[in-house]
């Protein structure tokens, strides 16, 4: 399920479709990713069986499963609008970390958690997110392969640990690009860097556009975010950046390049299962 959907709960409980309620116990949880694992004890139970996010194509149907504004067990259907969407969208609210499936299958508060399947029944996203209140014909869910990976990690540890820099990382303005001669694509622009975070500690600065985090080159926010991420807590990083520099007597801003070192830090967000809980 998703972690908002078990955050701050007291007691957890599943209602299977024989009219069973089951108590459910937390294995793992992550609020960055926005999942969370849960494991009852009843007999007779039956596995849904994964698809392959991968292979789906825009245009594949789908069918949403979940409990609309209390309606439990409501299919509705529609088709794969996109694949990959990622954070850039100040409306969708999406996780910086991972890309989602798009789709316009009706997806309403009360469906988060719940599977999305493909035409052969097979589970290839849970519900995750939608823009606006109510239905609008655009609905995200988590990839089943992301799903599966973090499900592994999860069950295995009860959380994720992830690394921090503290920045919040854009696609670079174009006249950033052309001040510093960038081709389409290359680096990622520094929106904003968090106070005391270890971005700040290093030097960077908003404005200034990565173009290399250790040896993972800076072509997307997103893909960027992952790599920062995967990095192992209290380590130093190196970072490449670009910057615009205007010096007293030079008649246009020019371009600099500075090679940094981050120490890095755990996420404030990732935390053990016992932290989140409390």
């Amino acid at each position: 399920t998703n972690f908002h959907v078990i955050n701050g709960a007291r007691s957890i409980s599943v209602h299977l479709t024989d009219g069973r309620v089951a108590a459910a116990t937390i294995v793992g949880a992550d609020s960055i990713t926005d999942l969370a694992v849960l494991k009852i004890d009843a007999p007779n139970l039956i596995a849904a069986e994964w698809g392959d996010s991968e292979e789906l194509q825009v245009g594949d149907l789908v069918w949403a499963l979940g409990s609309p504004f209390g309606l439990d067990r409501s299919f509705t259907f529609g088709i794969v609008s996109a694949k990959g969407r990622r954070s850039g969208n100040a409306a969708t609210r999406l996780n910086v970390y991972q890309e989602y499936l798009q789709t316009d299958a009706v997806v309403n508060p009360g469906n988060s958690g719940g599977p999305l399947i493909n035409i052969e029944g097979k589970v290839v996203g849970i519900n995750a997110a939608i823009i606006g209140a109510s239905y609008q014909g655009i609905s995200f869910a988590i990839p089943s392969n992301v799903v599966q990976s973090q499900y592994q990690v999860l069950k295995a540890k009860g959380w994720i640990e992830r690394a921090y820099l503290g920045i919040q990382p854009v696609a670079v303005p174009q006249d950033i690009q052309e001040q510093l001669g960038l081709a389409i694509g290359e680096g990622v622009y520094v929106g904003r860097v968090e106070p005391e975070a270890p971005a700040e500690r290093a030097g960077i600065h908003t404005g200034d556009v990565i173009l290399q985090w250790n040896d993972f080159a800076a072509t997307d926010p997103t893909l960027l975010s992952r790599a920062i991420a995967a990095t192992k807590v209290g380590s130093t990083a190196k970072v490449r950046l670009a910057r615009v520099e205007s010096k007293s007597g030079d008649p246009e801003p020019k371009r600099a390049e500075l090679e940094l070192s981050v120490e890095v830090e755990r996420h404030p967000d990732s935390k053990p299962i016992q932290d989140v809980e409390e």
